[in-house]
């Protein structure tokens, strides 16, 4: 498991995660040794006739390479469920909350929710200088590895080194990028990211994006209506504005929903003529500046001669105008006398809606003040988060490009918002939209380089600079908050909702922890030697919550069973079935057998094996964690699968 990703790691390259993309989609340009034939490329390209482009550009920052090598690495932690909250209140929840690094969660997520997630939205560090970001890569690599990873110098080492704890805007392109990279391939392919962001990095951020999804999948630049009032303290301007960059996996097939009508808009359709495609509304033929062919007279059913006003003409040719009006598609007004207008049917128009405008008012999805204070009410009247979106804002997204079955993503929770949005859209529309949440554990206390407290003069932990409310009520974690608020969101829509509230409605989650082994841990798995006859060491406690030293009630098993299944494809709530050889439980996943605990002996091989040969299992693999059996065990049970007449493969992991 660990032992393998590291393995796998050591031979990551900058451009691994973009060369296994192309395996994927363009299998026909690699060898047989895993090689990109570029010749077969380029002579495939020239019988096309495609031209290759001279021109362009592409953002560099310092880091990059480093960035696009951990978007290819395989996760180094492992998922630890949180039994207690996922045997209780979540027990029966198809949503996801994740308590760890979200670079670590998105890796473990690669197979299991792969093109499987409608609509992704982030608010990242905006990186404003005020202590809002700062890089956190400690490099878990010496020097010389480096050097030899990326072919550096000294000097070349030292500037990557040095966006380590800062905050310029290389430190925070290196830190965004392999997330994002790692957040398309879970996209749908008519899938859409929404990121918020400022001024500070907006130009950066459209870069990357343009880089990883592609240019042509941009599909708006929202302008968010943030603030309704100046501050008069700023010496020049007083921003008042947010954005949020969108981008689709494929603009093609992406086609958004629209905004929902309202009854207001829905007033402006009437059908004063009774015609029989129903209801309609009119609008302006006359356009300007003129254009000189589409000024002409036109006679009313009264008789009255116009012309378009002056510098205007006709939006129609002659021909156009003729034949609208042949198709009783002009309006001259109910006494047939006034300038003609267009008729529009309700009836045509598109059916998801309006279409959205790229600025949005406040009045329309709330504003930072109006979030601040409903989330200080929900939270007890304590404001835990300087600058909270409005469920409104995030809600206006989901509405745009999801259906009732969507899974919706944020992997930088915050005060989960995106949690309640989708719960409220659930309840407004009838869905079961899921939601996975990602959000990591920062301290509410400060702590010392090591990860422990930070203590005054009298023994006291000391809360953080912004902290300090939420340390005194008990939050010792940011995530902790989130959990917390996405409880008191689903409870308050429970009160509002009363008896109309559907049965199916879920207004909880599953709980897991993404967590990297303890020292001790990492030190008996590279002390372990598979030849060794006997085990000293167990090493499957290594992964219990308790060893790992937090709450949640899992063993080591839970802990390495929920992992493998996330790395081989299955989701969090696939149905495992426990399968007893004597006195040892496995469990099995499809035709896929997992043998995690000790104590698997001869007697265990031998029940297996008839099992399968009597067809009472069925099975294409069985997969072992390699730390529970000694070297005896292993080769019994390899030489056993090998001598039944159908193929099962063995799989070992370290």
């Amino acid at each position: 498991m660990l032992r393998d990703s590291e393995k796998f790691n050591q031979d990551i390259k900058p451009n691994s995660a973009f060369l296994n993309e192309l395996k994927e989609k363009l299998p026909e340009f690699f060898t047989k040794n895993g090689n990109f034939d570029l010749d077969k490329f380029r002579d495939e390209l020239k019988e096309k006739n495609i031209n290759e482009l001279s021109e362009g550009y592409q953002l560099n920052f310092i880091g990059k390479d480093y960035a696009r090598r951990q978007a290819g690495e395989m996760p180094t932690s492992v998922i630890v469920p949180d039994e207690e909250q996922n045997n209780g209140e979540g027990r029966n929840s198809k949503n996801l909350f994740f308590t760890g690094d979200n670079l670590e969660v998105l890796r473990h997520l690669q197979s299991a929710y792969a093109n499987k997630v409608d609509v992704i939205y982030i608010d990242p560090p905006y990186n404003t200088g005020q202590d809002d970001f700062a890089y956190p890569d400690n490099f878990e690599y010496t020097d010389d590895q480096l050097e030899n990873m990326f072919g550096l110098d000294e000097n070349q080492l030292a500037r990557l080194k040095s966006i380590q704890g800062k905050s310029s805007h290389s430190a925070w392109l290196t830190f965004m990028y392999p997330r994002l990279q790692l957040s398309k391939h879970l996209l749908k392919q008519d899938g859409v990211i929404f990121i918020s962001i400022d001024d500070n990095e907006d130009g950066n951020l459209k870069e990357i994006c343009d880089e990883i999804f592609g240019e042509s999948n941009f599909l708006a630049q929202v302008v968010w209506e943030r603030a309704y009032a100046p501050i008069n303290l700023k010496k020049n301007f007083s921003p008042s504005h947010d954005y949020m960059l969108v981008y689709g996996r494929d603009a093609n097939i992406i086609e958004t929903n629209g905004i929902s009508r309202s009854d207001e808009s829905d007033s402006r359709y009437n059908n004063p003529d009774n015609d029989p495609r129903g209801p309609w509304s009119s609008s302006d033929i006359s356009v300007g500046p003129a254009i000189q062919e589409n000024i002409y007279p036109v006679t009313t059913p009264s008789g009255r001669v116009v012309e378009p006003p002056a510098g205007r003409s006709w939006r129609l040719s002659q021909k156009a105008f003729r034949e609208r009006l042949a198709d009783n598609r002009i309006w001259f007004g109910a006494d047939g006398n006034g300038v003609p207008r267009m008729k529009r049917f309700k009836s045509e128009l598109r059916k998801t809606g309006i279409t959205p405008m790229t600025i949005w008012k406040y009045q329309e999805v709330g504003h930072s003040q109006e979030a601040t204070q409903y989330l200080q009410s929900l939270m007890g009247g304590k404001k835990y988060f300087a600058y909270p979106k409005p469920v409104k804002l995030i809600q206006r997204a989901i509405q745009l490009y999801s259906n009732e079955n969507s899974v919706i993503m944020d992997f930088f929770a915050g005060s989960a918002t995106t949690a309640e949005a989708v719960m409220q859209q659930n309840i407004e529309d009838g869905g079961n939209r899921k939601f996975i949440m990602v959000q990591l554990p920062e301290k509410t206390y400060e702590t010392n380089d090591d990860g422990t407290p930070k203590l005054d003069k009298h023994g006291d932990y000391i809360p953080t600079k912004g902290g300090k409310a939420a340390y005194e009520d008990g939050y010792k974690s940011i995530d902790q908050i989130s959990r917390e608020r996405i409880r008191r969101a689903a409870e308050k829509i429970k009160e509002d909702n009363g008896l109309t509230l559907p049965e199916n409605f879920d207004g909880s989650f599953k709980h897991y922890r993404v967590v990297k082994p303890t020292k001790k841990t990492l030190e008996n798995i590279d002390d372990f030697d598979p030849n060794n006859i006997n085990l000293f060491t167990n090493m499957i406690e290594g992964f219990s919550s308790d060893s790992l030293n937090i709450p949640g009630n899992a063993s080591g098993e839970q802990t390495v069973l929920t992992t493998w299944l996330a790395q081989d494809g299955y989701s969090f709530d696939t149905n495992i079935q426990d399968v007893k050889f004597n006195d040892y439980t496995a469990h099995m996943v499809d035709n896929r057998l997992y043998l995690i605990a000790e104590g698997w002996s001869a007697d265990e091989t031998k029940e297996l094996l008839n099992q399968l040969g009597t067809h009472q299992l069925d099975l294409q693999s069985v997969v072992i964690f390699g730390y529970s059996f000694n070297i005896a065990e292993l080769r019994e049970l390899e030489n056993g699968l090998k001598q039944l007449d159908s193929k099962v493969n063995l799989i070992k992991r370290y």
